[in-house]
C-alpha cells in the first residue's frame, strides 16, 4: 500500500477534506503505526475554525501548508525504522502520546513542559489516518483487554483532567471540587475528581443533559450556572465553606467570573480550558484576603498515560461510556460538524480507519 486516507488541514484557507495522501516512512528512532482508533476534541474543531493554530509547525507542515489532525491516536505497529532501540514489534497494540519533547532540555530533565514540545495533529502530522509516524519513545503498550476506541481518548480526554486535577490542583481527598464544563475534559474531570476522593464534587453545565451524564459519572451535585440559587447551593454543599479548587474546562470568561465567586479561603481556580480571552478578578480586595489562587494548566505529563492506561486496563475508569459513537475515517467532516454543534450531546467521536 503506498497511500492512505488522512483528514487534511489546509491552513491558509482552514479547508478541511480527507485526501488520498502517501503513506509515511519512518525515520531513525521512528515506527509506522497503523490507526486503529483517533479521537475528536474540540482542539480539533478550533483547528479547523481558525481559533487554533500551531504553535511550533514542524518543516513538513510549513512546507506542504497543511496538517493531518488528530492527537488522540491508538493503533497497531506496523513497520520499524532504522535505529529503533525498543523491543518493538510489529502487530504491538500502541496508544501514543499526545505530543514529543525534546527529551534534553532543563524543563525536561525536571520533569516539566518542554520549551520545544510539539502536538501531534497540531504542530506535526497527527492520527486522522490510516497510518501515523511516532517517535518510539512516545508510544505506549496497551494491553489486549484494553479496546483501541477507549485507549485513543486517553492521551487528552482522560490524561488532560487527570493532570489538571492531580498536579496542577493537588486535589486532596476530602476537598470540595467544582467542575465547570461537562463535555470531553469536563466529564473526565468528574470522574478523577472522585477517583481521588474528594468530597463534594460538584458539576455545574448549562445543559440538563450534562448534568445528568455528570451524575453518572460520579458527581455528588450537578447545579445550572444559571440558576439564581446557584451560590446558595454551593455553599449548603461545601457547608458554608465554599469550593477548595475549581477547575474551569469550559474555556469562558464567565465561567471564570461564577467560579471565583464561590471559592473558600485558600481556594484555586485552576484554568484548563482554552481560551485567548483574559483573565479579570472582579474583586481583587476580597481574592487576596481569601488567599485565592488562579493557576494556568496544558496538557498533561508524559508518564500520565502509562499510569491511566495501567488504570483503565484494571478497571478503575471504565471509558466504555465515554465514546459516544464511532464514525469512520472518510466520514471525518461529519464528525467535526457532529462535535462543533453538540449533535448527540457526544463526550468522545472516535474516528475509525
Amino acid at each position: 500500500m503506498n497511500t492512505m486516507l488522512a483528514g487534511r488541514l489546509r491552513l491558509d484557507s482552514r479547508t478541511f477534506a480527507v485526501e488520498e495522501v502517501p503513506v509515511p516512512v519512518p525515520g531513525p528512532g521512528e515506527v509506522l503505526v497503523e490507526v486503529k482508533a483517533a479521537g475528536v476534541c474540540l482542539s480539533d474543531v478550533h483547528l479547523v475554525d481558525g481559533t487554533l493554530t500551531p504553535f511550533r509547525p514542524d518543516d513538513a507542515v510549513t512546507g506542504s501548508g497543511a496538517l493531518t489532525l488528530g492527537h488522540e491516536v491508538a493503533g497497531a505497529v506496523h513497520t520499524l525504522g532504522p535505529d529503533v532501540l525498543g523491543s518493538w514489534t510489529p502487530g504491538a497494540r500502541v496508544v501514543l502520546q499526545a505530543g514529543k519533547t525534546c527529551g534534553k532540555c532543563d524543563a525536561c530533565l525536571r520533569g516539566f513542559l518542554c520549551r520545544q514540545a510539539r502536538t501531534m495533529g497540531v504542530d506535526y502530522d497527527g492520527g486522522w489516518a490510516q497510518f501515523v509516524i511516532a517517535r518510539e519513545d512516545t508510544l505506549v503498550p496497551l494491553p489486549d483487554d484494553l479496546p483501541f476506541e477507549q485507549a485513543a481518548i486517553i492521551p487528552d480526554a482522560v490524561s488532560t483532567p487527570y493532570s489538571a486535577v492531580v498536579a496542577t490542583g493537588a486535589v486532596r481527598p476530602g476537598q470540595s471540587v467544582g467542575i465547570w464544563g461537562v463535555g470531553g475534559l469536563g466529564a473526565h474531570g468528574v470522574r478523577v475528581a472522585r477517583l481521588t476522593g474528594a468530597a463534594p464534587v460538584i458539576a455545574v453545565d448549562p445543559l440538563p443533559a450534562a448534568r445528568e451524564r455528570a451524575l453518572s459519572f460520579g458527581a455528588d451535585l450537578a447545579l445550572d450556572p444559571g440558576a439564581p440559587d446557584f451560590a446558595d447551593a454551593v455553599s449548603e454543599a461545601t457547608g458554608g465553606q465554599g469550593l477548595d479548587v475549581a477547575f474551569d474546562f469550559a474555556g469562558f470568561p464567565a465561567v471564570r467570573d461564577q467560579a471565583i465567586t464561590v471559592l473558600g479561603f485558600g481556594g484555586a481556580l485552576v484554568l484548563a480550558g482554552l481560551t485567548p480571552a483574559p483573565v479579570t478578578i472582579a474583586d481583587s480586595i476580597t481574592f487576596s484576603a481569601r488567599r485565592n489562587q488562579i493557576r494556568g494548566h496544558y496538557g498533561s505529563s508524559e508518564h500520565d498515560l502509562d499510569l491511566l492506561v495501567g488504570l483503565a486496563s484494571a478497571g478503575r475508569l471504565d471509558l466504555a461510556p465515554s465514546v459516544t459513537a464511532r464514525v469512520p475515517l472518510a466520514e471525518a467532516a461529519d464528525a467535526v460538524a457532529q462535535l462543533e454543534k453538540k449533535i448527540g450531546d457526544p463526550i468522545r467521536i472516535v474516528l475509525v480507519p
